[in-house]
């Protein structure tokens, strides 16, 4: 690795302008870094890969792409720990990596316990522990050193917090397993109870061994955490706000599929996961065994969210409901989370009635855009129409609330208009161009290409298969079909 001076970011002595890092040559270093660590934990030199461990654990450039990480891509950048202290300016950040090397990593203090509403139920709270910055920083940086090593011996059926993988791998890996006259209909639909609560501190050490930054690890996990200036001690889980918290919940889950064997079909996210096989006998053998397997580490399936069902009777996960039909596996966007979606916005608008229509459409937009782009790979031209005009519907009613003298040809006039051949399209004039609001109606279907088994960004022999994955050219169609007329009404059947 070249001296960092040669690319003007200084020394951790002399000064350096946060803007001007070459990030594009810093995160290139890091990710071959990661790399040589994959390719030795493969070959099992271990030796080598506690070397390369421990040089990432050194590094100044992971230092950096730790801060920068924390500060600016996370969206928890905002909230603060026990220490109240952000850096979310290029100065905060560059006087946090000087502080680094003088802070005390080995005397970890406690997080901070926050609630937030759970998604789709606003009046339930799901707890949050909040490291101090610092913390977080050093997180990531361990990080950076333990998960290509564990990314070389992870199980192929594990999608949930591993880079390069995402939910809709495992929903598309739910449609290859039960499309057609597949022989394990038989499914056990699981939840784990209270998973980052209640993993085994002695299992996760145990499991991680004797590598760079074990201590560090250890005494994140019983630091404890701070709820109404009162101290609390943990004696099990990992506080849900840690950056390297999910990576030490696949470590502790690691070795269920192999657990299971060569007889059952298995799919997890994170906690959740899907158990099928050919008989409801064997799923209910399958479920006894499974929770023995659980307990040395703390854990447990979840009660109320396990249950074992047929798959022409359908089940949901990860927001989505599995159902085969005749044969057919038809994945749909799960029925409860779209209502929750529009209610969520119901609400929205109800509490805004005065809003201006331009600073509506800044709000719908970007949801309603990452919304669809979440269901886009499945069967749900359905159920987008129908979101679509509840949509409409809603902000028509918005719309007339605000002009109760006025007739409604003049409030279509001000607030609708035709877009790229649409009609009825909600619309507002800012400064000098016109926004118009985002017609989920028209997002084009796009079947989503599931990763490869053991395919890991980490795997130095697989960087032409990342690259063309990352830039593959995605068909878009444009929205130049005529709508339909909003006012009709769509059967609710159809989510």
């Amino acid at each position: 690795m070249k001296d960092r001076t040669e690319y003007g970011i200084g020394t951790e002595g002399k000064s350096f302008e946060w803007d001007s890092i070459p990030w594009d040559f810093i995160e290139n270093s890091i990710r071959k870094l990661r790399q040589r660590i994959f390719r030795a934990t493969r070959e099992q030199k271990w030796n080598k890969v506690r070397s390369l461990m421990k040089l990432m654990l050194r590094s100044f450039f992971n230092l950096l792409v730790s801060v920068r990480r924390v500060t600016q891509k996370n969206k928890g950048k905002k909230t603060a720990g026990v220490d109240k202290e952000l850096a979310l300016t290029p100065k905060a950040r560059v006087a946090l990596v000087r502080s680094m090397g003088k802070y005390t990593l080995w005397k970890a203090k406690p997080t901070r316990r926050i609630y937030i509403p759970k998604p789709g139920k606003p009046e339930q709270k799901r707890p949050l522990s909040i490291p101090t910055i610092r913390i977080r920083v050093a997180q990531a940086m361990v990080k950076n050193a333990l998960e290509p090593c564990w990314e070389a011996r992870f199980e192929t059926n594990s999608y949930g917090f591993r880079p390069g993988r995402s939910i809709h791998d495992a929903i598309s890996h739910c449609w290859i397993s039960f499309n057609g006259s597949k022989q394990r209909p038989w499914i056990l639909d699981a939840d784990l109870k209270s998973a980052f609560d209640q993993i085994s501190h002695e299992h996760v050490l145990k499991v991680i061994g004797n590598v760079p930054g074990r201590e560090l690890i250890r005494q994140w996990l019983t630091a404890g955490y701070v709820e109404s200036e009162m101290f609390h001690a943990t004696e099990s889980g990992v506080p849900q706000g840690g950056v390297i918290s999910p990576l030490l919940l696949n470590v502790a889950l690691d070795g269920l599929q192999k657990h299971l064997g060569s007889a059952y079909g298995y799919i997890r996210y994170a906690d959740d996961l899907v158990v099928c096989a050919r008989s409801r006998e064997m799923i209910e053998a399958v479920q006894s065994s499974i929770e023995e397997w659980l307990q040395p580490r703390g854990l447990a399936l979840h009660p109320e969210k396990t249950r074992i069902v047929h798959i022409d009777d359908g089940f949901n996960f990860l927001g989505f409901s599995v159902k085969r039909y005749k044969g057919k596996c038809l994945i749909k966007p799960q029925k409860d989370k779209v209502l929750a979606f529009l209610a969520a916005l119901r609400m929205w608008l109800n509490k805004h009635k005065q809003a201006a229509p331009e600073n509506v459409i800044r709000h719908f937009n970007p949801i309603l855009r990452g919304w669809a782009n979440n269901y886009r790979h499945v069967v749900s031209k359905q159920t987008f129409s129908f979101v679509s005009c509840q949509i409409w519907k809603m902000l028509w009613k918005w719309c007339l609330r605000r002009h109760p003298k006025k007739g409604r040809d003049w409030v279509r006039k001000k607030y609708f208009g035709l877009h790229n051949n649409v009609t009825w399209t909600f619309q507002a004039q800012s400064a000098d161009k016109i926004l118009h609001l985002y017609n989920v109606a028209y997002v084009p279907i796009e079947r989503h290409v599931k990763v490869k088994l053991d395919a890991s960004p980490d795997d130095p022999k697989l960087q032409e298969y990342w690259y063309e994955r990352r830039n593959k050219p995605m068909r878009r169609r444009k929205e130049t079909r005529k709508a339909p007329p909003p006012p009709a009404e769509s059967d609710a059947r159809a989510v």
